[in-house]
């Protein structure tokens, strides 16, 4: 069964931090292309960072760059994302989404981060 679960969201303070999780199962992220995407109430989701197949590179929206740092951890078949200097506009749900070519992407359900004083 493949499967994609988001964690690590919550409430956190403007300029506060928090770390991610995107744990995959039923396949090996190692191979796939690792995104984060957003979706604030009433936008369109959009795409936050991602890391390629093997650490092959990274990419970060320009809202974004220098704030997140996204990272993997293949024994643990993990993807992170490192938020810092969170601000409130970074509020939305956070998806992961795996992707590999040729093949139907997988998206996990989202995780809920509220940046609020």
């Amino acid at each position: 069964q493949v499967q994609l679960v988001e964690s690590g969201g919550g409430l956190v303070q403007p300029g506060g931090s928090l770390r991610l999780s995107c744990a995959a199962s039923g396949f090996t992220s190692e191979y796939y292309a690792i995104g984060w995407f957003r979706q604030a109430p009433g936008k369109e989701l959009e795409g936050v960072s991602c890391i390629g197949s093997s650490s092959s590179g990274t990419n970060a929206a320009d809202s974004v760059k220098g704030r997140f740092i996204i990272s993997r951890d293949n024994a643990k078949n993990t993807v992170y994302l490192q938020m810092n200097s969170l601000k409130p506009e970074d509020t939305a749900v956070y998806y992961c989404n795996a992707h590999k070519s040729l093949q139907p992407d997988y998206w996990g359900q989202g995780t809920q981060v509220t940046v609020s004083s």
